[in-house]
């Protein structure tokens, strides 16, 4: 069994339909522990929930590995923990892994985005700043923007709060000529690059390649079930099938 956990980055996309993968929702503490328990061979992390609920722990992972489950992460939560984890054994894909791990990003929040409710499919409603910043950074090599423009957009983009950042917001924030705010919005539109999406496709269909059976681990590091692990998962048991 392989499993996708995924929300508002994936809104929109043209999803492969007879793909061999189960989509949950954006994964909170306790999830990824469940998905390993339920049988799952491989997980994709992409999206997950924080904030107002406990985020997904990153021991949940490192049991996931030692149970020899193969595990990705990318675009999103799936980034951050995939850079955090990737010591470990976890898989980071796409740009946005890569940014972790140099450093070019390092706040959570350049992931982050404000979205609509599971019924209305997690509708984005906020930019996040990764998407901003890859496609400020296409209009200024298309000529749509100037450097200083693009310069001033991105410290803005930077400044406004996660749930608060949109284009509008975002040119109004940093173009004080009217006419000229309208052209740069209208090409930021035109011009938008999804990078979270693009991570997430190409997580898709790593997991999609994977091996439906787990691997025997071979780490230099022992999962230690500790007290506190087992009041927050109980019971814990280590023998699972493989």
């Amino acid at each position: 069994m392989k499993v996708i956990f995924a929300g508002p980055t994936l809104y929109g996309a043209d999803l492969p339909s007879n793909a061999d993968y189960q989509l949950r929702p954006p994964a909170r503490q306790g999830d990824f522990y469940n998905a390993v328990q339920d049988g799952a061979t491989v997980i994709g992390l992409i999206d997950g929930v924080y904030e107002y609920v406990p985020a997904i722990w990153h021991k949940e992972i490192l049991f996931g590995l030692a149970q020899g489950v193969h595990t990705f992460g990318a675009a999103s939560m799936g980034a951050l923990r995939a850079a955090e984890c990737a010591a470990f054994g976890m898989v980071g894909i796409g740009k946005i892994f890569d940014g972790y791990m140099s450093g070019l990003l390092e706040d959570d929040s350049d992931v982050a985005l404000s979205h609509g409710p599971a019924e209305v499919g997690f509708l984005p409603l906020s930019e996040p700043f990764v998407n901003v910043r890859a496609t400020i950074s296409r209009c200024l090599q298309l000529s749509y923007i100037t450097a200083d423009e693009h310069d001033h957009l991105l410290t803005a983009a930077k400044a406004i709060f996660f749930k608060d950042r949109t284009y509008k917001r975002l040119v109004r924030s940093s173009i004080s000529d009217g006419t000229r705010a309208s052209q740069i919005l209208e090409a930021l539109r035109a011009h938008n690059v999804n990078q979270k999406l693009q991570d997430a496709q190409l997580l898709i269909e790593a997991v999609i390649s994977a091996p439906n059976r787990r691997f025997v681990p071979e780490f230099n590091w022992t999962f230690e079930a500790t007290n506190f692990w087992k009041a927050t998962f109980p019971p814990f048991s280590s023998h699972h099938n493989r």
